[in-house]
Formats: structure tokens, sequence, C-alpha cells
């Protein structure tokens, strides 16, 4: 059983879940899930979460993320990028001063509506569902946060502005360039979404579909699995002494003393935990008032 994550670099064409149902084939494993929804039309970093590491999906989708763009100023769809209906269009009249203005003013937190074209659920129903029927429902406004967005290149020729953009969780790209269209007065939708990163999770870690099938195939794959204790590397590393381990195994509290090396200091935060032969168990949590170490969130 394989557990750990696979950095895939998506293509286009496939949605995330059809990138979990390549990877299910590949590895003729089942549990198997994805870590955000990335558009078909969308590429880039797309962690994927096998065995006891789908633990870990929530906690790595709500990471920071970073994408290159282009928005294409000058046009409005109903999917707010080039694949959806053009709804209509406007003369790109602002300078290019007004232009970096008012891109720049959406950097910091601020209020986004999720477009219909999405997967936020409303009423039990996802909103590209409803939105492919023709009805519009009323959706209520999300904060999310934009941390910077650099601008890499524009074309007055054909009015195409290129971005990197650092966000938050939650953040629809598609939105933020549709809102910077709406507050030049011309309307804007994107062109093209690249992923470059997922947390610590890079572009230059990521592999295709492909490259994932032929490391299989060589007998190369577990030469690409990140493990599930590199998500925690941020945190102290405990091992607790081998007559100890039943209380681990049986995700238990312990104390101080079943640790080996234990501390000077009590621990405060969060602690990666391992059994004496280094065999990751799970992230604890010190607790001062009972003096005990308390399971968080097992691996084991």
């Amino acid at each position: 059983m394989i557990n750990g994550i696979l950095i895939i670099n998506k293509e286009k064409g496939y949605t995330s879940h059809d990138v979990v149902a390549k990877m299910r084939g590949i590895l003729k494993i089942k549990k198997i899930g994805h870590t955000g929804t990335l558009d078909p039309d969308a590429e880039g970093v797309l962690p994927i979460c096998i065995g006891k590491a789908t633990k870990l999906v929530d906690m790595i989708t709500d990471k920071n993320k970073t994408y290159d763009t282009v928005l294409k100023l000058g046009i409005t769809t109903d999917t707010q990028d080039l694949t959806g209906s053009v709804i209509k269009t406007g003369e790109v009249t602002s300078t290019w001063e007004e232009i970096e203005d008012a891109i720049n003013s959406f950097i910091g937190e601020y209020m986004q509506l999720p477009p219909m074209y999405s997967a936020v659920k409303v009423n039990g129903k996802k909103l590209y569902e409803l939105a492919r029927q023709g009805i519009e429902v009323e959706r209520k406004r999300r904060q999310v946060i934009i941390h910077d967005i650099k601008i890499t290149a524009y074309s007055a020729v054909d009015q195409e502005v290129s971005l990197t953009v650092d966000c938050g969780k939650g953040t629809y790209i598609r939105t933020l360039l549709n809102d910077i269209g709406d507050k030049l007065g011309c309307g804007g939708a994107m062109k093209s979404l690249l992923r470059t990163r997922v947390g610590s999770f890079t572009i230059d870690q990521a592999f295709t579909l492909s490259e994932i099938e032929e490391f299989k195939d060589q007998g190369k794959l577990m030469e690409y699995i990140v493990p599930i204790d590199d998500m925690f590397v941020d945190y102290e590393k405990l091992i607790v002494a081998r007559e100890f381990h039943k209380l681990i195994y049986n995700g238990n509290s312990f104390k101080r003393e079943h640790v080996i090396k234990s501390p000077q200091t009590f621990l405060k935060g969060l602690v990666r935990v391992y059994d004496s032969d280094d065999k990751f168990i799970g992230i604890y949590q010190y607790d001062e008032m009972k003096q005990l170490y308390k399971p968080v969130k097992m691996f084991n």
C-alpha cells in the first residue's frame, strides 16, 4: 500500500476528478483524493493524496497558492474565461497606469462572488450544474485574500496582461480577472491559467500522468512519493520508547517520560510522533493540565 503524496502536473482537458480516476487506474488503489479543483482548461500543480495521506486533503487544500494567468481585456463571458459565451465586449480606453492601479487595488482581502460555473454548492446543488441548465441563483460573497499580484507582461495590441497571483484558499482567479475588467469598465476574461505552487509544492516537483505511469512501469514510483510526515517538518520530532509503542499504535495519549530524550521544557503546539523504529505515527499536542501528549491526527 502506498501512503503519501504525488505532485501531478495537470494537463488541459482533465478535471481534477479525471486525474483521480486515472491515478486509481495506474496505481490500482481506490483510496486517492485530490486537493483542490482545477478547471479542465487550467494546468499545473495538483497534489494527489494516496492511502493514509488522504487525511491531509483538507490541510493541503487550505494552503496558499500561486498562479500564472493571462487577463484578456475588453470581453466578458458567462464562464469568466474564454471557453464561455461572450456576454458583452467593451473598448479598452484605460491608460496603462489605470490598468496597473486597478490590478493592484485587489491586493489584500476582498469579498468575491463565486462564479456560477463553479463547484460551490447552493442548497445542495453545485452551481455549475445549475448554470448548465441556464439557471442563475443568488450567491453569497466570500472573503478571499490576494497576497500579491505581479504584472509580468502587457500587450497593448492584444489588450492582454500577464500576471502572477499569490492568494489564499477559495480564490477564483477567473473571477478576480473578471472583477478587474469590471473595475476598468471594459470587462475582462481569463485566457489561460497555470498553477505553479500549492503550499510548499511547486511545478518543478510535478509530473504528468504519463510520466507517473512510466515511473510505475519502471519500478521507480516510490522515489517520487512525498512522505506524509514531510507535511509537518516544522513540528518538533518525538520518539516514543519501545515499551510504550502499544499506546501510540492504539491512538492513546502518552506521558513525557515515555519519550526517548524528552525535551527539558514542556512543548507547546504540535509535535510529530514516531515509534523507536522511526515509523511516523501521527501528530500530537501536549496538554499541560493533564501532562499528557494527546493525539490530534493519526496516520498509523
